[in-house]
């Protein structure tokens, strides 16, 4: 008989492009060998030259799957994602309060790559208040971080501030993600006990779909194969590097990342 399984959520919507959402975290998932459990949150009608719809779905059927998963068995770790409205965010929060969820990853997805707002403003706010005092890491890029702050940032010492400002709603960690930097990508992580830089080389000028996605649940699955913050972002922050030099082109718009890229790999070889 098999072993219990390592097990991580992802609460967030549905890519139909296969990007994003809940498709990239699941392969993430199955990338660093956790086994990915979902709960829907909206549908969004979307494939490589953007998204043309999003349609939320109703509070009680978020609701039902998540009662579903959280009463079943105690998952290692949970990662939100795009969770659309504030009804969405205060149930989500408020269950995962109730059921004691432990590890969570939150990606506090505002807009899409593409524009398109994806979480409402009240939503932001509900979020800020209820969601991130249960969270260990939060992992807005710059446009989130200066949404969750208020904070303008230019360069490296509003970084900082925002990065302050993010840790008084009382998440415990934040990694402020630097892809849209110009230059390097620099992360900046910070939590109550200092800050570190994370430097890389930019590895691709394309810009990716599915790169903020791929490294918080990453990071999940990380934590509940038991690893600590810091450790987790950083050993992540180099899978979503390969998963980037294996981007996918798979319509006439912007290529996506491969969580499953280095398996690909292996199973060309093997032909």
């Amino acid at each position: 008989m098999s072993d219990k399984s390592v097990v991580a959520l992802t609460i967030a919507g549905s890519d139909s492009g296969g990007g994003a959402g809940i498709q990239a975290d699941l392969k993430t998932f199955s990338a660093l060998g956790v086994f990915g459990k979902t709960v829907i949150t909206s549908i969004t009608s979307q494939n490589t030259l953007g998204v043309q719809a999003v349609d939320d779905l109703p509070v009680g059927v978020v609701e039902s799957q998540l009662k579903s998963i959280l009463e079943d068995d105690k998952c290692q770790a949970v990662k939100t994602g795009m969770l659309g409205n504030e009804e969405i965010v205060e149930k989500v929060a408020s269950l995962l309060k109730r059921y004691r969820a432990k590890k969570l990853v939150v990606d506090p997805v505002i807009f899409s790559s593409s524009g398109k707002k994806l979480l409402t403003v009240s939503g932001v706010e509900v979020l800020k208040n209820r969601l991130l005092p249960l969270a260990q890491l939060v992992t807005p890029n710059i446009k989130e971080a200066e949404i969750l702050s208020g904070i303008k940032i230019r360069g490296l010492a509003d970084r900082k501030r925002a990065a302050r400002a993010i840790l008084k709603t009382g998440v415990r960690a934040v990694v402020l993600t630097g892809g849209h930097l110009k230059g390097k990508p620099e992360d900046l992580f910070m939590d109550h006990s200092g800050m570190e830089i994370l430097s890389s080389e930019r590895l691709s000028n394309s810009d990716p779909h599915g790169t903020g996605c791929v490294f918080s649940s990453a990071i999940a699955a990380e934590l509940a194969l038991g690893g600590q913050t810091l450790m987790a972002v950083k050993a992540e922050k180099e899978f979503v590097g390969r998963a980037i030099l294996g981007e996918v082109i798979s319509g006439k718009g912007k290529a996506s990342v491969e969580p499953l890229s280095a398996l690909h790999q292996e199973w060309e070889k093997a032909r």
